[in-house]
């Protein structure tokens, strides 16, 4: 091979490296990326009410008040707000959550096809009752202190009591 040769494959290599130089610094300045203020997602959680703010609470109807006019498919509707984090059916996976099939009356912090629940709802302790479980959906926080569930809950009493009675179905 001579000098000539050489000289046009060290010719083609350096004009490939400045045009993807070339390529990059316009993709670049094109397409610039917008890092966030703040790294991360944001997780809805109730605000809770300053500690002297009169408490504006309205009386507690009984869940199973609430579950005599419940409807397991409006629940299992309302089941798409968990559909997220858990799964429904029977021997379904865990995701961030662990998976619902046969909760109700089970008991908590435990099993659950090995997922691995968080210190406080281990230390809870008991069986999910149906009044445990309204609460729970109502505010995990509140029930749980410390439980790693991010979601803020449901407030409306009669799409919990749904929920609950969808929850009962699955056995």
């Amino acid at each position: 091979m001579d000098s000539f040769e050489l000289n046009k494959i060290m010719g083609a290599i350096l004009g490939t490296c400045l045009v993807l130089l070339v390529t990059n610094f316009t993709a670049h300045a094109i397409f610039a990326p917008k890092a966030p203020e703040k790294p991360g997602f944001e997780i809805a959680v109730k605000e809770e009410a300053p500690a002297g703010a009169p408490a504006k609470a309205a009386p507690e109807v009984p869940i199973a008040d609430l579950l005599k006019t419940a409807s397991a498919e409006k629940g299992q509707a309302v089941s798409k707000k968990c559909a997220a984090c858990h799964t429904f059916e029977k021997g379904g996976p865990n995701k961030v959550g662990p998976n619902l099939f046969g909760i109700v009356d089970e008991p908590r912090g435990q099993g659950r096809g090995g997922f691995n629940f968080s210190a406080a709802m281990k230390a809870k302790g008991g069986n999910w009752s149906l009044d445990d479980l309204n609460q729970f959906i109502k505010s995990p926080k509140g029930f749980v202190p410390g439980t790693a569930m991010g979601f803020a809950g449901i407030a409306k009493d009669s799409e919990r009591a749904d929920l609950i009675a969808y929850l009962e179905t699955l056995k």
